[in-house]
């Protein structure tokens, strides 16, 4: 099962998203792509995640993440606790170090949702913080230095000893993302199918 994560404020029709779909159809139709619509309250979020995750153990499937952004940031979450390979585009390393920012009334562009950031928010989303990455063969991460969201440094450093990606220039967004979606497939061992 491959697992598309996507970021704060995001949605499964996203750009990186809808491309990441329609190249996983068109090269691996047999594979179990899921790319879920994330509730806005982080432990929701999660649930549902491990939901996922619980169901590719229970039918004794491999799992894979792709996450984006706060996508990232869960995806390391689960990939420690679950196994599998993960790649990490411009991924949240602090995220609840941002949420001051955000705590308050919210609109996704994509869902059409007015929703609400609340102080707990934060606590909630800390728990899910992988401080030391154990398992550093499972991860490739993406970044590039003009991302105008996040500071890339902070994931330089905290996957340091995992293959990596550094583009200069850029933006949050990963721009020429869809260049990269064949060696993402080869990092996570769907070249062989």
């Amino acid at each position: 099962m491959l697992l598309y994560i996507h970021g704060f404020n995001s949605s499964p029709l996203s750009d990186k998203a809808v491309v990441t779909a329609n190249y996983i159809r068109q090269h691996y139709p047999a594979l179990q792509f899921e790319q879920p619509q994330l509730p806005t309250e982080p432990k929701k979020a999660m649930a549902l995640l491990v939901e996922y995750c619980e169901q590719a153990k229970a039918s004794a499937q491999p799992l894979m993440f792709i996450g984006s952004s706060l996508g990232g940031y869960f995806a390391s979450y689960l990939a420690e606790k679950y196994g599998g390979k993960a790649v990490l585009v411009n991924p949240a390393v602090k995220p609840f170090e941002l949420f001051e920012d955000f705590i308050g009334p919210q609109y996704n562009p994509y869902t059409d949702e007015h929703y609400q950031v609340l102080p707990e928010h934060k606590d909630d989303v800390a728990e899910f913080n992988t401080e030391v990455i154990r398992h550093p063969d499972r991860f490739f991460v993406m970044l590039q230095t003009g991302d105008e969201v996040l500071d890339y440094r902070q994931a330089l450093h905290k996957y340091h000893c995992c293959e990596m990606l550094l583009e200069p220039n850029g933006d949050h967004s990963f721009v020429g993302y869809e260049t990269h979606l064949a060696r993402i497939c080869q990092f996570l061992g769907l070249s062989d199918q």
